[in-house]
């Protein structure tokens, strides 16, 4: 997929997080943050690949278990410094084998 960048606000480390959601449910699967690579390889392949902080590697998402996301969009919010990915998940997302990593609840308000 051929597409020309926008002007994306990386941290200090390089990175930008990208959400990761469900294109049919919505739900929130995940966070993971890409770097340019990363990013780049995502475009490429039409499927999430990140970086992992703490093996400091690309990650491609669902290499080694299945649970790949296919790229139906890819977004990025008002001040280019967040990604949004909608995805079609080929499996859960979080490695605890939860749907998505947002299964615990912190606080609810009526």
């Amino acid at each position: 997929m051929q597409t020309e960048l926008p002007e994306l606000k990386y941290n200090a480390d390089g990175l930008i997080p990208c959400i990761v959601q469900d294109v049919e449910t919505r739900e929130v699967l995940m966070m993971a943050w890409m770097n340019a690579e990363s990013l780049a390889l995502t475009l490429e392949r039409g499927e999430t690949v990140f970086w992992s902080r703490s093996r400091q590697e690309l990650w491609h998402k669902g290499a080694t278990s299945g649970n790949t996301q296919k790229i139906v969009e890819l977004r990025y919010d008002c001040d280019a410094d967040t990604l949004l990915a909608l995805v079609h998940p080929a499996g859960p997302a979080c490695h605890t084998g939860a749907t998505s990593c947002f299964f615990r609840a912190l606080a609810k308000f009526e």
